[in-house]
């Protein structure tokens, strides 16, 4: 998926812009996978991309089933071979013996970024007592000339959508803070492109002097 952008300057139609920015959506489960039921994590994680990231960016997606051998290969041929800057997965993050998500994640890793698992619980714990029963983690992929963020998020849309955004208040009032917001900025110092996203989704935070446009600040 690619979202074009189109300038005013001219009445012509004006072509797709080529998107820098490559994020991978991995879904893992077995029956989703199986055909047993339609997989609902990466839909839900493209209308919440859709929304959210202003800069114009690709998919790649992968439904696979819950093995570990498996999830880690997909993981090493979206950085590595797809080129992917952001890859999320959505899946297999409990404590039952199939969900090895976060064991296969840390496998391929370079750096343990464990503050994306921490704040995703502390919203889920808003909602659920539950959720200190998921694993979530995240990492940092690097090879020689590239790397990647790489994020477990929850198995149930509704759940994705919250951590990534985080709680508000019915005036929209920020109270527990989102994973996402810190997304653009890690991609940012691991050389990835410059991401935008939407504010009323979710506001991307930079130090001043990292921003592009100082209006932001």
């Amino acid at each position: 998926m690619v979202k074009a952008m189109t300038s005013n300057a001219s009445p012509a139609p004006v072509p797709a812009v080529e998107a820098a920015l490559v994020i991978g959506l991995v879904s893992i489960s077995d029956r989703a996978s199986g055909g047993i039921y339609q997989d609902q994590g990466i839909p839900a994680l493209q209308d919440w991309l859709a929304a959210c990231v202003t800069t114009p960016f690709r998919i790649e997606t992968r439904l696979i089933p819950d093995e570990r051998a498996q999830i880690e290969a997909t993981l090493v041929e979206l950085v590595d071979s797809a080129r992917c800057h952001l890859v999320l997965t959505t899946g297999g993050t409990g404590p039952s013996r199939r969900d090895v998500t976060p064991e296969a994640t840390l496998a391929i890793a370079t750096k343990e970024m464990p503050g994306f698992g921490e704040q995703m619980r502390q919203v889920s714990l808003a909602f659920v007592p539950t959720a200190i029963l998921s694993r979530q983690v995240a990492v940092i992929r690097e090879t020689p000339d590239h790397a990647s963020l790489i994020i477990n998020l929850p198995g149930q849309p509704k759940a994705i959508k919250e951590t990534l955004e985080g709680l508000k208040d019915a005036d929209g009032k920020q109270l527990v803070g989102g994973v996402f917001a810190a997304v653009p900025y890690c991609v940012d110092l691991i050389g990835g492109p410059y991401m935008e996203t939407n504010p009323a989704v979710s506001q991307a935070f930079r130090p001043k002097s990292a921003l592009r446009n100082k209006d932001q600040a």
